[in-house]
Order: structure tokens, then sequence, then C-alpha cells
């Protein structure tokens, strides 16, 4: 199994109480590792679940990265506790990044978690697409979807633990670093992804950087910045090379990719959201990534788990 690094990144603190956690079945007992719990895109035909990424860090899963369909599976199958999760980081609200949300808040009920569970995700454009905390309200609140699990979003929750959710900008370009643990530092900035409102994610743990961008066009090329010096550089391969038209404003070529990943310094990067437009394409992607960037390139399945 290939090795991967991982980092993250920045500011306000959280008390977090000591936690009890399953150990992993797929990844190392030491440092910190990244689990594919969903390679996939959303399709129903490809046998991966949709966006979803697990870190952890001595055998202790910390951070949830998008909760795309059928990542809960994959979440049950890794062997992590789900009382040790600090955060839920979403890149966007579209069912293949969070679809799977109400089934972990849901199941985090028969846990015996006693700590805050902060939910993170990018605001709305105020038409077509609504804020994480609009999402919460309307899934969990009293006249939600689920109301029975309404206590968990109060601010003072009757429940063992209580969900508190946090906009993040997702319009202009700077960077928001206001979320950090005794283990744990994150920051995000907005991407554009057609007139999707998205985020990209820096995860600071131990002295390793991941960067999960998520899908992004990379118009103003501000990923490089961003993931710069990146152990673990996790992109969206969901269109090939030849693309044209709408396609390109809400994905990056893979010569992109190999661009950023090379600008950004990555030592890996790590294909995600895969789909039926790039299976099979892999060799021509890669020999275009490899014409700007000569760090390792992986092409994530569901169930692989890479150290750093």
């Amino acid at each position: 199994m290939s090795i991967l690094r991982s980092v993250s990144i920045t500011a306000v603190c959280i008390a977090l109480a000591s936690t009890v956690h399953a150990g992993s079945n797929h990844c190392g007992d030491e440092g910190v590792w990244i689990e594919i719990l969903g390679a996939g895109s959303g399709e129903l035909n490809d046998g991966q679940a949709s966006p979803s990424y697990l870190i952890w860090h001595d055998d202790v899963a910390r951070v949830l990265v998008d909760a795309g369909s059928g990542s809960q599976i994959g979440f049950e199958k890794s062997g992590a506790s789900f009382e040790s999760i600090e955060a839920i980081a979403l890149t966007q609200l579209k069912p293949d990044h969070s679809g799977d949300l109400p089934a972990y808040i849901s199941a985090a009920q028969s846990d015996s978690r006693d700590m805050r569970l902060t939910v993170l995700g990018p605001t709305g454009d105020g038409a077509s697409h609504i804020s994480t905390r609009e999402l919460m309200r309307r899934l969990f609140g009293a006249e939600g979807a689920y109301p029975y699990l309404a206590n968990t979003i109060k601010p003072r929750a009757s429940l063992g633990y209580r969900v508190r959710s946090v906009d993040i900008p997702a319009t202009g370009s700077k960077r928001w670093s206001q979320y950090q643990t005794e283990h744990v530092k994150m920051s995000a900035i907005p991407v554009h992804h057609g007139d999707v409102p998205a985020l990209a994610w820096r995860i600071e743990i131990d002295g390793q950087i991941v960067v999960i961008a998520g899908a992004f066009n990379n118009s103003k090329n501000v990923i490089a910045t961003f993931a710069k010096d990146a152990d673990a550089l996790v992109v969206s391969h969901a269109i090939p090379e030849n693309s044209r038209g709408t396609l390109r404003e809400l994905y990056a070529r893979p010569s992109q990719l190999g661009r950023v990943a090379d600008q950004a310094e990555a030592r890996m990067m790590i294909l995600g959201h895969r789909n039926s437009r790039t299976r099979g394409r892999e060799s021509i992607s890669r020999s275009a990534m490899e014409e700007h960037y000569d760090g390792a390139i992986l092409f994530a399945n569901d169930g692989e788990c890479w150290g750093l």
C-alpha cells in the first residue's frame, strides 16, 4: 500500500472531552491516515459510494469530510467510532456530498457520545442553494424532515450530545480559519464550481497537511496557494482531458489538476469523485497530469486507506 501524508490548518478553540474509540480496520495505528469512504460521484451504476473521506490520527477517527450517499456503509466497515469524530466538513451540499448526513446524526444517538459535533459547510446563494445551517434546520428542526432529532440542534440539547452547524463563506477569496481543537486545525476557501457554492478544506493534524479540494474549475487558480506544501491533495477526477462546454465550468481537467499539484508542491495527489466519464481513462489522465506533476498520483477506490 502506498503512503500518503496529511496536514490541516487553522483557528478558534473548542474544548473536547476524551472519548473511547474503536481502532481502524484498514489504516495503521500510528500517524495520520486518509481513508476513502466514497470514491464515486453519485451515479447509480459505478459500484462506489459518493465522495467522503475519513481522517485518522493515531488510530482515532477525527474528521469526516463530506457525507456522500452510501458513505455510511464505508464508515461502518472502517472500524471507526462516531464518538471520536470532532467535525463533519462539507465541500458542498448537493446529495452526492451530504446525502448520508441524516444517517450519521441519527446513528450518533445510539452511541455513548457526549462530545459536541460541529458541522461545517458553505453558505447558500439566496436562490437555488441553501446554507449549511438552513439545511440542518430543514432536516432536523421541529418542523423539518426528522423532527424527532430536533433536540440535537438546540442550544441546550437533552441528548448526550449536541450538533453545532457553521456557515462558511462560499463567495469571495478570503480564507476562513476559525476551527482549532487539541488535535485538529482546519481552514477553508471558496472554490469555483459553476453556480454551486463550494469549499476546499485544509486539515492540519500532527504536522501533516491534507487538502480536500472537492469539485472546482480552478478559474482563478486558488487551490495551488491554498494547498501549498500539502502532503495529500484530494481532487475530483470528474472529467477527461478532452471535455468541453459546461463540464469545464464545473471541474478542472487532468492537466489542470497536474499543474495545481505541481504549483502547490503537494507530495501526493488523490483522485476521487470518479465517474463514467473518467473510469477506464486513467492512463490518459495520468499522462496529462504527469506532463506537469512528478509526485505520486493515486486513483481512489472505496475502502482504501493511505498513510501520510
